[in-house]
């Protein structure tokens, strides 16, 4: 499962990439194979994105520092569409001039749909990915109607599957705009500062004060404040709560251990492993296994290589698949 973070504070310096960065290191738990980061400075967006570890990202970001900046999104990523390479990594670009950045965690059931209109309008893609087409047509609806909000409300309307999207335009710097349909998103409140992450281990270093929001809902975030509205555009709230464990903790998801959390994650992680692997008569879809349902069926033997709890749960699959 991806992780994802954002940031808006009051300054122009160098805190909304430390923050963002920090939580990315907070939620490698998650695994991943892929990061980024995108910033609005004074110049528009800039980003820097890289296969492999978030060492790899911080190498770059060290070669290549990035301005100052009040806002800034990041992103870990687990590769779904699209292999994990350096252009498939998030965040990807939209709207006129790429001014927009968009992060993503999830599926986008209708990507093909959407990108033929996309490629018809004449957008162009520069990865594999469905997350690029969100971002294009995130981009597209701010480029029609000049707020981001707006334009996410727009955009999440004629989305299908199960995702959570954060995104940040340059004509917009102290901006950033989240949308989650059964993908989490949680919101961490500061003083002169708020946040965004994909649980509380994101911004848990920064503020106790945690606002979950509900199925279909968009939250926008600045220094002040913030605003949630339903998918329809009506206002809506999210449920408030004060975060009681610490950092450790949190990454336990509050659990004593990781096992135990591992262990209370399995229906989610069933859930997430299956999203957008079905049809609309709810039969199983592999795209990414790229055989023919004849040659599946003329399988007949699979091994299974795993270590530790993984070897255990494998030799439950025997009997499964047997």
């Amino acid at each position: 499962m991806c992780g994802i973070v954002g940031y808006v504070g009051p300054n122009v310096d160098e805190k909304a990439l430390t923050v963002v960065m920090e939580g990315l290191a907070r939620l490698e738990y998650r695994g991943y194979d892929s990061a980024g980061v995108a910033l609005v400075t004074e110049d528009g967006i800039e980003a820097e994105k890289r296969a492999g570890k978030l060492e790899n990202l911080r190498s770059a970001l060290d070669a290549h520092p990035l301005d100052g900046s009040r806002t800034a999104i990041g992103h870990t990523r687990w590769a779904t569409h699209g292999g994990p390479t350096d252009g498939n990594a998030h965040p990807h670009r939209g709207g006129q001039d790429d001014k927009l950045a968009l992060i993503h965690n999830g599926i986008i059931e209708n990507f093909h749909s959407l990108k033929k209109g996309l490629l018809a309008a004449g957008a162009q893609f520069q990865s594999e990915t469905d997350t690029e087409v969100a971002a294009k047509l995130v981009g597209a609806e701010f480029d029609k109607t000049g707020d981001l909000t707006t334009a996410m409300l727009n955009a999440v309307q004629q989305l299908e599957g199960a995702f959570t999207l954060l995104a940040i335009h340059a004509d917009q710097p102290g901006v950033v705009v989240g949308a989650r349909r059964n993908s989490p998103l949680v919101v961490g409140l500061g003083d002169g500062e708020n946040f965004l992450g994909s649980d509380v281990a994101a911004f848990i270093g920064y503020t106790r004060q945690a606002l979950e929001l509900g199925q279909d809902q968009i939250v926008t975030i600045t220094p002040d404040g913030y605003s949630v509205m339903g998918f329809d555009g009506r206002p809506a709230e999210g449920t408030h709560y004060e975060v009681t464990w610490d950092a450790a903790a949190a990454e336990k998801g509050g659990y004593a251990t990781f096992m135990e959390k591992e262990i209370n994650d399995q229906p989610h992680a069933v859930a997430d492993t299956l999203l957008g692997r079905t049809d609309e008569s709810g039969a199983l879809v592999l795209d990414e296994v790229r055989i023919s349902e004849e040659q599946l069926r003329a399988v007949d033997k699979i091994t299974v290589v795993a270590c530790g709890t993984a070897a255990y749960a494998g030799m439950v699959a025997k009997y499964a698949i047997e």
